[in-house]
């Protein structure tokens, strides 16, 4: 209960390292028009406005992928339902989007690694 406690108080703000990374990818690939952080009633990393696109970047345990199989050993249970909770909320958010016509792109946090670069350039070709 003391780290549930601790965890309610922690607010992510700007995954800066893998959002710097995407903007890199941006700068490389000349693609511009991007907003960071655009007040909208649900927020996401990356908007382009003119194209009604926003691009999430997830981090690969927060939002359930199982990049490395990486587990906590100290309450999993806790960990797995604060995983559930965040898929949960990263569907809503997807189908809030669509709703209103916008396109939604999410991109791994593993993604932005070399090795798996085609990926994200595969996902961002709606932006060239």
């Amino acid at each position: 209960s003391k780290r549930s406690e601790i965890m309610k108080k922690v607010r992510s703000k700007n995954n800066k390292s893998t959002e710097l990374k995407l903007i890199q990818i941006f700068k490389e690939n000349n693609i511009h028009g991007w907003r960071r952080n655009y007040k909208v009633k649900v927020h996401s990393d990356f908007v382009f406005l003119n194209k009604k696109i926003a691009i999430f970047v997830d981090g690969c345990f927060w939002h359930g992928h199982n990049f490395r199989n990486t587990k906590p050993k100290e309450n999993q249970e806790y960990w797995d339902k604060k995983r559930e909770r965040n898929m949960k909320h990263d569907k809503e958010i997807t189908e809030y989007f669509e709703n209103r016509g916008w396109t939604v792109i999410r991109i791994r946090e593993c993604e932005l690694k070399n090795i798996n670069r085609q990926i994200v350039y595969e996902k961002l070709k709606l932006l060239q």
